[in-house]
Parts: structure tokens; sequence; C-alpha cells
């Protein structure tokens, strides 16, 4: 029978193996902090204005501009409302950061963020010069060298995948990945070396959807923070769950949206029930309850 997902078999999400919930909260924040090399000499991956008669131009000044701003002012916002307060969090992490934003990655380094793989710039990889498993392995490789830990964890550029992009990753040893937005559990996934764990992502308590591409108002984000922070209080007393946050520094880190961030924290720090954890974390959660299966 061909099922309609390749990579993850179809079930109800409650139907999975029962899941414990972790001794610190069967509701498990993860705040993932999206840092991206926009490249100035290409076009931009999404803009805020549109060029006079549609016609786009490179160099893109305006629209690079406003994700530069987020790396100059909106990051060490970001930085400082996860840190005072005590949070873990992830990155996910252009490579290219390294070179072109030291500051913002050693910044990150310290305050002990987990770097969760990204590519190399903010391009889809099909879109990349290099051939995917040696991009991939290149970005690996840089990561690996600036922090001194091997990255575990994947999440693509636009959540871009090719039909081979699990199967590299399995055997460039990665061990988890966030595309696959399906399920507000982990899942095991098919893949040609053995299995890949699925993390959930989220694309709609996620700044970029919410502000770029659908562009509501400034407490949108807010809003849906704490609706599905009602449901999830109601579902998580029978079965766990994972609450993805996604943040980018030029969107949430601007100053009219910046105190629905600190609202948000403070609101999940309030929540009985709440815990907040990295992607490594998750996923040792769950393989200690639900191995892998053989492949």
């Amino acid at each position: 029978m061909t099922m309609a997902n390749p990579r993850i078999p179809y079930r109800f999400s409650n139907d999975g193996p029962p899941l414990k919930p972790h001794p610190k909260g069967a509701i498990m924040v993860h705040l993932v902090v999206n840092v991206e090399h926009w490249q100035f000499d290409a076009s931009m991956p999404r803009t805020i204005i549109t060029p006079p008669h549609g016609k786009e131009t490179v160099p893109d000044v305006p629209n690079f501009s406003w994700a530069d701003y987020g790396m100059r002012a909106g990051l060490p916002r970001i930085i400082d409302a996860i840190h005072s307060r005590g949070l873990p969090a992830s990155t996910s992490f252009n490579a290219g950061v390294i070179q072109a934003y030291p500051r913002a990655a050693e910044a990150m380094r310290d305050a002990g963020w987990e770097f969760i793989g990204h590519g190399l710039h903010q391009k889809a990889i099909n879109h990349e010069a290099q051939s995917e498993e040696a991009l991939i392995k290149t970005c690996l490789d840089m990561l690996e060298s600036f922090t001194g830990v091997r990255t575990q964890g994947w999440l693509g550029p636009g959540l871009r995948e090719t039909y081979e992009t699990p199967d590299i990753l399995k055997k460039l040893g990665i061990e988890y990945v966030f595309d696959w937005v399906v399920d507000d559990v982990p899942n095991w996934m098919r893949t040609e070396h053995g299995p890949l764990l699925s993390l959930p992502y989220n694309l709609e308590i996620n700044d970029s959807i919410i502000y770029a591409v659908e562009r509501h108002s400034s407490d949108e984000m807010l809003m849906r923070l704490t609706r599905t922070l009602d449901l999830f209080k109601r579902e998580a007393v029978d079965h766990p769950r994972v609450l993805a946050i996604g943040l980018h520094p030029h969107l949430i880190g601007v100053p009219h949206r910046f105190h629905s961030l600190e609202k948000m924290l403070d609101l999940l720090m309030a929540t009985p029930g709440v815990c907040f954890m990295t992607g490594r974390d998750i996923s040792a959660w769950y393989r200690d309850q639900v191995p892998a299966p053989k492949a």
C-alpha cells in the first residue's frame, strides 16, 4: 500500500506509543531562533518592500538592511530576553554567519545555545553550487569547528529538502530534523541509512509566517500562543506535547513586536506544566521511551 507520507507512517497523533511526560513538564517548549546569512550580492530570500516597477535589483539595499538590522539590534534583544530569564534555547544557524556576523555567533555559543544546522546561506539547498551532500558536510564541519560539538539537528533553509535530504542527513550523522511539521510529538522517519527522528517545529507560531508572509498585527503571535497553550494544557493531561516557537531577529526583534516576545516568555514561564528544552533534550526524552525501530 502506498502511504501519503513516504518517510513517516501515517497515524493519529495520539495513537502512537504511550509517552510519559518529561519530569520537568508535559508541555515542552523549544525556542528556536533562526539566525541567517542573507548575501548582499544575491537576491534576497524574502522582502519587506517591493522594488519600483516590480523589477528585482542586486544589491537589494532596503531588504538586505531589513535583515541586517535584525542581526545588529534584534538579536541582542532576543538573547538578553532569553538569557535574563535563565531559559535554554536553540539557534537554527546558517554556517555562513560564523564569518559574516562573528559577534552574533560568539554570543549564542557563549550563552550555551544548541546549534542546529540550517544550511550555509539562507537559500534552498538545491540552489547552492555545491552538491547537497558536500554542502551539508561543509556546514556540519564548520559548526563543529566553531562550537567544539558535533551538530545533531537540522532545519533546512525555508524547511526545503530534496528527495534525498533525509538519507544524506542520516548518513552524515544527523540525529533529528525539524522540516517535517506533521505532529506535536516526535516521529521516527525512514531513511536509507536507518531511522531519523522528526522533531516538531511550527509554521503557525512562527514570526516569519505571521509577520512576513501573512502580515498580521504585532500581537497576533501572542494571541496564537495563548490559544495554543489553552488547548495543550487540556491535551497534555494524557498526551505530552512539544511546542516549538520559531523566531527571527528582524521580525520579533523589532521594537513594536518585542513586547510580544517578552509577554510570551513570561506567559510560558507562569504556566503550570510548561518546561523549556532544546532539540537535544526532546530527542533524548523521546528516545528513552521509543527507541529507534530496526532499519
